[in-house]
């Protein structure tokens, strides 16, 4: 149900895979964000994968932040805490602002599906750049769980209160 004070127009969304070996063809977790935002009317206005690599994941948000067409970025992959997931650590520093409860969110719905595994998440969420950055593990089924449950909902409220 859209807030009352939401936008009621179609959203420019940006989408990141964060990945050692996906390609277009094998990133069902891109595609699932994609499918997701534009089943609601969202526009996807860049798509890209790159690899678990800080710098050039960093240097992506960097330069969709000085797009003004956009309105949120949705990056998935990389958020765990194994030696290649840097997501978290490239990304956390950027951000003006956070959203705690978007994490501790994800963590509690993940527990109830996957148990305490999920205290191994490190999805975030915040604004940078007066954008809306969200960060999810690269899991179909954690993606799912992500747009259905919180981004999709409360995407254009979001944005709303970022506009003013």
């Amino acid at each position: 149900m859209a807030h009352p004070r939401s936008l009621n127009r179609p959203l420019c969304c940006a989408v990141l895979t964060v990945s050692d070996t996906r390609t277009p063809d094998t990133d069902q977790s891109g595609a699932l964000i994609q499918a997701r935002l534009a089943e609601v009317g969202h526009q996807i206005t860049d798509y890209r994968i790159v690899a678990d690599e800080p710098a050039l994941i960093r240097d992506l948000v960097v330069q969709w932040g000085q797009r003004r067409d956009l309105d949120a970025v949705i990056v998935n992959g990389g958020t765990g805490i194994a030696p290649r997931d840097t997501t978290y650590d490239a990304l956390e520093a950027l951000l003006e602002k956070t959203l705690p409860g978007f994490g501790e969110l994800f963590r509690q719905l993940s527990f109830q599906e996957i148990g305490s595994r999920a205290m191994a998440s490190r999805a975030v969420a915040g604004v940078y750049q007066d954008k809306l950055l969200f960060s999810l593990p690269g899991s179909s089924k954690a993606v799912k769980l992500a747009m259905d449950a919180l981004i999709v909902p409360e995407l254009p409220h979001l944005v709303s209160l970022l506009r003013g």
